[in-house]
């Protein structure tokens, strides 16, 4: 059973929820869990500048995905920046070059899910994921999300992001906040839910 988790990330903190999607997806008999990184689009000098360049080489070993990586997964854990309330246009680049796998059907049937950061508590978390599964539905895939049965959903002790549609993290204006321990545990909850179901869609 194999759990592809392809992310794209400027600052790191949609790789560090990858990383906990990945520990959660591995609690689960038989899953084969892969990182793979969406390729950056942003010219070096852009990165530099904006003080993504450094934060970049947490994640540079990471290997790219490719259209092959999808075609042979049983489930896709997508992970994305926010930006305007939609995905990370690298990710949207990478997608849209998957007409392929829509016109041959190669995604039917793959169970897919999604988790997201944002740099504000409103800013836009819901939106993203929910126009994310525009594009896994249209491939035809089993939509899955981050269901109440995590309690974290609920906490209102704390500032922490976390929707029914999928782990999410807040990241701060300037990128200084780092993922809480709630919001990893949302990841890792969903790594581990979305595994279990792909687990009994396997055997069936």
């Amino acid at each position: 059973m194999k759990i592809l988790i392809p992310f794209y990330s400027t600052y790191g903190h949609t790789y560090q929820m990858a990383q906990a999607v990945a520990e959660g997806a591995k609690k689960v008999d038989g899953a084969d869990v892969e990182l793979r990184r969406i390729p950056e689009t942003m010219p070096e000098d852009t990165l530099e500048e904006i003080g993504a360049l450094e934060a970049q080489e947490a994640f540079a070993d990471v290997p790219e995905c490719t259209i092959d990586d999808l075609e042979n997964a049983d489930a896709i854990i997508f992970g994305t920046p926010t930006r305007f309330g939609n995905m990370a246009g690298q990710m949207r680049q990478f997608l849209d070059t998957t007409g392929a796998l829509w016109q041959e059907g190669k995604l039917v049937g793959t169970v897919g899910s999604v988790f997201a950061s944002t740099a504000t508590q409103h800013g836009g978390q819901e939106t993203t994921l929910r126009n994310f599964h525009t594009t896994l539905l249209h491939h035809g895939m089993i939509v899955v999300g981050l269901p109440y049965s995590f309690s974290g959903l609920t906490e209102m002790d704390e500032i922490s992001g976390g929707t029914p549609y999928g782990a999410t993290t807040l990241a701060d204006a300037d990128g200084s906040r780092m993922p809480s321990e709630n919001e990893l545990n949302a990841a890792r909850f969903q790594g581990e839910h979305v595994a279990k179901i792909t687990a009994k869609q396997v055997q069936s």
